[in-house]
């Protein structure tokens, strides 16, 4: 009788390799202020870690906490702004020890390109033709929360908020900048340097808190040396340097 062994051994071969290229894998969920410059990064640190496969998960960063806590397979967590990583850290989520904030950003109202009406100072905002104004949604997206307190402290937040048009995240207030569907809009210098032909930069708004961009790995990750690699690996001078190309600035 032909023996099976040498089939079976292969299986088991087989099923051994893929279980390793599985965990090869590494996810990342990533603001989505950082989906181009991630994009570009993930070859980049492929090649420099062969047989790891770079996966990315994009969206507002509060969205991403939610999907992490509430058991998604998450490796490494990037957020765009302190508040939310500092309620990951809390809830036991990342792992605290390797933190660190890797850029910066900046917040600035944009209009359509084709708008010829100047915004000198967000209290136009409060007056025609602005009648709807990209922002945000505060509650789960960071330059939401950024564009929130600015006009808070300004004293314009009860006037903008009922032209507010929400945001899921900051690359949706973008589109709606773009095409032209609201009048203004709030998101990051990087995000608005994506768009040149279709948006300009009308207002730069100081924070009172610099923007910085933290990221950790994720405590429940089952690839954390990988993890924790990738999160040095964005202070490399190959990472900085496609993150300066898309506006980031040092943190």
């Amino acid at each position: 009788m032909r023996s099976n062994l040498p089939r079976l051994a292969a299986l088991v071969l087989a099923a051994t390799v893929g279980l390793a290229a599985q965990a090869a894998d590494l996810t990342v969920s990533a603001a989505a202020s950082l989906t181009n410059a991630f994009k570009d990064l993930g070859p980049i640190f492929e090649s420099e870690n062969p047989g790891t496969k770079v996966q990315f998960n994009f969206a507002a960063s509060g969205v991403l906490l939610q999907q992490i806590a509430k058991g998604a397979p998450v490796d490494v967590f990037a957020s765009a702004d302190q508040k939310t990583m500092d309620d990951a850290q809390k809830q036991g989520l990342v792992q605290q020890a390797a933190r660190r904030n890797f850029v910066s950003n900046a917040l600035v109202v944009i209009v359509p390109a084709a708008n010829p009406k100047p915004v000198p100072a967000l209290k136009d905002l409060t007056q025609a033709p602005f009648e709807r104004v990209a922002i945000g949604l505060p509650d789960s997206v960071p330059v939401g929360r950024y564009t929130k307190s600015v006009l808070e402290a300004a004293g314009l937040w009860a006037a903008i908020e009922p032209r507010m048009i929400g945001a899921q995240n900051v690359r949706q207030a973008l589109d709606y900048v773009a095409r032209g569907e609201v009048d203004a809009g709030f998101v990051y210098s990087t995000d608005a340097a994506l768009m040149p032909d279709k948006v300009k930069v009308a207002l730069t708004v100081p924070t009172k808190e610099p923007i910085l961009y933290p990221v950790a790995p994720v405590a429940a990750s089952t690839n954390q040396a990988m993890a924790v690699r990738f999160v040095d690996f964005l202070g490399s001078p190959q990472a900085r340097a496609v993150l300066t190309k898309y506006g980031f600035g040092n943190p």
